[in-house]
């Protein structure tokens, strides 16, 4: 007969190789994302002006699509690629969902209760707090920690970077 703490071993194995396996999926999941990102970005650019044989240009600074009213650009739209932070650079430029979960981040700050967890702000937005849902508050947590707009000092607890708030 088995021991307890032997099939409670074999069972730790067995779902710490099924997350494995996950995370290995969900990697290769947002590296084919990212080409269609990169891709319609491309794209865009092609489509945004005019092209000179043999003149090569750097990159834009920011696509028009995701430039902020407050620069004379149109205002995001779901979809639309999350811009890097820098100076200028105002929340308006985010897509909506993004917009959202920075004044949820931006208020809790303002009230001095620290730092969120996805299930929080995913409940502070009123989704249904699923694991699908938490999922993608934490895909867009991440994302804007990448591109400078959040920060996570601790992993999965995530803050307005640097002070910024989202309300502007």
């Amino acid at each position: 007969m088995p021991s307890v703490m032997g099939l409670l071993e074999e069972r730790e194995r067995t779902a710490r190789q099924r997350v494995e396996a996950l995370q290995a999926e969900l990697r290769e999941a947002e590296a084919v994302w990212e080409r269609f990102v990169i891709a319609r970005e491309t794209v865009g650019e092609v489509l945004a002006g005019p092209w000179e044989p043999g003149v090569v240009e750097a990159a834009p600074a920011a696509p028009p699509a995701v430039a902020g009213p407050e620069a004379g650009g149109a205002r995001a739209v779901p979809g639309s690629v999350v811009p890097v932070r820098r100076d200028g650079v105002k929340v308006t430029a985010l897509a909506p969902d993004y917009q959202r979960i920075m004044k949820v981040l931006a208020d809790r700050e303002r009230s001095d209760a620290g730092p969120m967890d996805c299930r929080q702000i995913a409940g502070a937005l009123g989704l249904e707090v699923v694991p699908a849902k938490v999922e993608g508050v934490r895909s867009k947590a991440k994302r804007l920690v990448a591109r400078g707009w959040l920060a996570e000092d601790a992993p999965g607890m995530f803050r307005v970077a640097d002070g910024r708030g989202g309300g502007s």
